[in-house]
């Protein structure tokens, strides 16, 4: 089965692995997901990332979602902002701020995929590729 929108596939595989309070979800290997997992390490929504593979064939990634003490995910929403069939882009003054700086937008420039507060430190504006709060 082909998958259209990679990342959209990635994103769902962590909202519905949130909601049935998995520990971990596992999805196809690529560059751009790589990137977007290691900014949402970064940024502390998720504990962590893996790579490797299960048969010779495909590489896959391990995502350890992150829960608080209460047992909420941290994580409340993630969604993609620009489809295939409607590309969505940002100048570098309108890079956005979900929910007031609590929540991170995923922003693909010509400096690699970076987060919405490294964009605006690197004066650059792309593709936002999702935004997660």
């Amino acid at each position: 089965m082909t998958i259209m929108d990679p990342i959209s596939d990635m994103f769902s595989r962590i909202r519905n692995a949130l909601l049935v309070k998995k520990d971990s979800v596992v999805i196809p290997h690529s560059k751009l997901k790589l990137a977007i997992c290691k900014i949402l390490k970064d940024e502390g929504f998720i504990e962590g990332y893996e790579t490797g593979n299960e048969d010779l064939a495909k590489k896959k990634i391990k995502i350890a979602l992150k829960y608080n003490d209460l047992g909420d995910a941290v994580i409340t929403k993630i969604e993609r902002a620009s489809k295939p069939s409607k590309r969505v882009y940002v100048e570098k003054a309108k890079v956005p701020k979900p929910l007031n700086g609590f929540g991170i937008s995923i922003i693909s420039t010509s400096k690699g995929v970076l987060s919405g507060r490294d964009a605006r430190l690197k004066n650059v504006g792309g593709e936002l590729l999702g935004i997660v709060y």
